[in-house]
């Protein structure tokens, strides 16, 4: 059941037996349903088995921000541990499922597990990465950069998972693309529009097929790994 997708990597088999323990609670989360509000208490942290799902922040006036995209073996959460409340709010973006990881739980295997601490400290390290390429795409690089960014980064990440990193559906709409590059509706469908007149990508609705990787990572300017 356990793979890489709700198991750290680098834990021994023993050590795989424990952390069993911790995962055998799952939840399932229909398309447009809510894994936690902002401001909810943080009493767990969530591993994305499968589906996909967004996280964005609200300010008083209802002014959201879209933070992330998260997939299949990625975790949510744990932006919400220092203060112990929410920090976003966490939404699928298709019908999805979660490891849900309570701390109470962690806090006491966490003893008899240090290679479980160590992986807590590379997933709060790629947490923080995550920010910076975020601040570093809206506050430096041009439209063009961030979306191509924006599509290199997924394209790894679904590599990484045994998918093709050249063709992919995109499960979020082109306004949350925007919204999370800060970039308007309009912006983004031009770009995707001038993409494939370039024969960098071909699109069909949400399909994407990436034909010039080389000429993607060129545009972007950036590392985006």
């Amino acid at each position: 059941m356990l793979n890489a997708i709700c198991l750290p990597l680098g834990m021994s088999r023993q050590d795989v037996v424990k952390m069993d323990e911790l995962l055998k609670e799952r939840f399932r989360l229909p398309k447009g349903g809510t894994l936690y509000r902002q401001g909810d208490a943080a009493e767990a942290v969530f591993g994305l088995r499968s589906g996909s799902i967004k996280t964005q922040i609200e300010d008083a006036n209802g002014q959201v921000q879209i933070t992330g995209f998260l997939l299949p073996g990625e975790v949510l959460g744990l932006d919400g541990l220092m203060n112990e409340r929410q920090v976003s709010h966490a939404i699928a973006l298709e019908d999805s499922e979660v490891c849900i990881i309570r701390l109470d739980e962690m806090d006491q295997l966490a003893p008899q597990l240090p290679s479980l601490q160590r992986q807590l400290r590379r997933l709060m390290s790629k947490e923080i990465s995550r920010s910076h390429q975020l601040l570093l795409a809206l506050g430096s690089l041009r439209s063009e950069q961030r979306l191509a960014a924006f599509l290199l980064n997924l394209s790894q990440r679904l590599q990484i998972l045994g998918y093709s990193p050249y063709e992919f559906i995109l499960r979020m709409s082109r306004e949350e693309i925007g919204n999370f590059l800060g970039l308007t509706l309009e912006t983004v469908s031009r770009l995707f529009s001038r993409f494939a007149r370039e024969g960098l990508i071909r699109v069909q609705q949400r399909e994407v097929h990436i034909l010039d990787m080389s000429g993607l990572q060129t545009l972007s300017g950036t590392d985006c790994s």
